[in-house]
């Protein structure tokens, strides 16, 4: 049950940074490439949560590299 657990959480927190910073205006801060790397690596009092979607956010953002050259900057 408990790695059923930590497998879901992991799910849901997968890609966070790569959502929140291309969906939330204001949290792409205008980077092109890799703006939910740039969102994870970011000073704030989530950052040991957030070193865990890192990798996550990596290969999500690696997925979405064609459309964020095509997209431009996220405001």
């Amino acid at each position: 049950m408990r790695i059923l657990t930590v497998a879901v959480v992991m799910m849901l927190l997968s890609g966070c940074g790569s959502i929140i910073s291309r969906t939330v205006p204001g949290q792409g801060h205008g980077n092109q490439y890799y703006p939910g790397v740039r969102w994870d690596a970011r000073d704030s009092a989530w950052r040991y949560i957030t070193l865990l979607d890192l990798p996550l956010s990596l290969i999500v953002d690696t997925l979405l590299l064609p459309v964020d050259i095509r997209h431009g900057p996220y405001e």
